[in-house]
């Protein structure tokens, strides 16, 4: 079956399933009513995006759609189905996205893609979070996934990742200061239509090379996909041919609705920042958060913010999939080594997300799916990062 740490073909369910009824009940309650609130406190589009990230959610889990466990099950054994899955996810997100940015507006509203400037704030970001990654144990949309399925280590995760997106939030202004040049946007130098040809056919030649590693390493290649029953598309677990179309239709909702890709990260200083106030710290003094829209985000509801609401709804929408799966439970593991980790890597994560102003969903595949350079070169120094994140984990005690 599909895992966190790598992939296998699921096998069919052997019998009947048994529901969580507590944990489907409590986590679809949740999205419904979590839903209603942000449309009427905040807007129609903040609670369609609760509802988005729920299906996100659902979606991850049940084809447990991980980038930090496909990129060691690569290095460390040569299985390359999780990351050919990631490059289906790419080709496809890129070719729905970047049409519907290059034209600026949809029925009106307008619409954006993510571009980064390229200087030493992208570089270093994104290698300290590929090195996060692998101690933390997941990835942005990885850490919310597991989070709501159940895993104690991993929220011990989120919470070191949103203190490390607080001090990257503080150390900001000084790595802003560092010479970059102004981000560059494919599609703007050479045309839609070239930049999706030269997109695919990059993304093709890196799943060619990645298969070919496989059957050398295991001598076969394992399928994205494999028969499935319709049943299958509620309890799961799903093929990773079904997890890469379904993020790549719901990246695709995320831009007509939010105005902007799919994001993660950048709801974690908000997080923080609140936290922070609530005990008392003056964040409104901080430089990062001087703006008067700034001010805003921290008086407004955590279901204000577009990604905020996505991210709250993308862990009650795993809850339910676990729920369904008969799968929820709360997943221990407490040793020393094991907890460092979760926090070092954590911290590692939030710093390198604000640094780089994103993570393997808003620098990744937001970034290549607007035609931003930027996202290719996170996907490089992360990928770097984490094959030291790969070589450290045996310090920690880490195993898989």
């Amino acid at each position: 079956m599909a895992s966190f740490a790598g992939y296998m073909p699921p096998p069919e369910p052997q019998g009947y399933r048994v529901v969580d009824r507590l944990a489907f009940t409590l986590a679809g309650a949740f999205i419904v009513l979590a839903s209603l609130y942000a449309g009427n406190v905040t807007s129609v589009r903040n609670g369609v995006l609760v509802v988005a990230g729920a299906l996100l959610g659902v979606a991850l889990y049940h084809a447990s759609f991980g980038f930090t466990g496909g990129w060691r099950a690569f290095v460390r054994e040569g299985k390359s189905a999780s990351l050919r899955a990631q490059f289906l996810l790419l080709a496809i997100t890129t070719c729905l996205l970047v049409p519907v940015i290059a034209v600026g507006s949809i029925a009106g509203h307008p619409v954006n893609g993510f571009v980064v400037p390229i200087g030493l704030p992208l570089l270093a970001g994104a290698f300290l979070f590929g090195l996060g990654m692998q101690l933390g144990g997941g990835c942005g949309s990885g850490t919310l996934f597991t989070v709501g399925g159940g895993s104690v280590r991993m929220l011990v995760t989120l919470i070191a990742f949103v203190a490390g997106s607080m001090l990257g939030v503080a150390h900001a202004p000084a790595w802003n200061q560092l010479p970059s040049v102004e981000g560059i946007v494919l599609w703007q130098t050479l045309g839609v239509l070239p930049t999706l040809a030269c997109t695919l056919a990059v993304l093709g030649i890196l799943a060619f090379l990645a298969g070919r590693r496989e059957l050398k390493r295991t001598g076969r290649l394992a399928p994205l996909g494999s028969a499935a029953s319709p049943a299958r598309l509620l309890t799961g677990p799903w093929p990773l041919l079904w997890g890469s179309l379904a993020l790549a239709g719901l990246s695709l909702v995320t831009l007509l609705v939010a105005g902007h890709p799919w994001g993660i990260t950048g709801a974690f200083a908000i997080w923080g920042a609140k936290a922070l106030a609530l005990a008392g710290v003056d964040v409104a003094g901080w430089q990062a958060w001087s703006s008067p829209g700034s001010q805003a985000q921290l008086r407004a509801s955590l279901f204000a913010h577009p990604i905020s609401a996505m991210d709250i709804g993308l862990i009650a929408g795993a809850m339910m999939a676990a729920g369904l799966a008969g799968k929820f439970a709360p997943k221990v593991d407490l040793s020393v080594g094991s907890m460092v980790a979760a926090i070092v890597g954590g911290l590692l994560m939030g710093y390198g997300a604000r640094l780089s102003s994103g993570c393997n969903i808003g620098a990744l595949l937001g970034g290549i799916a607007s035609g931003s350079l930027h996202g290719w070169i996170w996907f490089a120094m992360a990928f770097a990062g984490s094959l030291a994140g790969i070589r450290l984990r045996p310090s920690f005690r880490l195993t898989g």
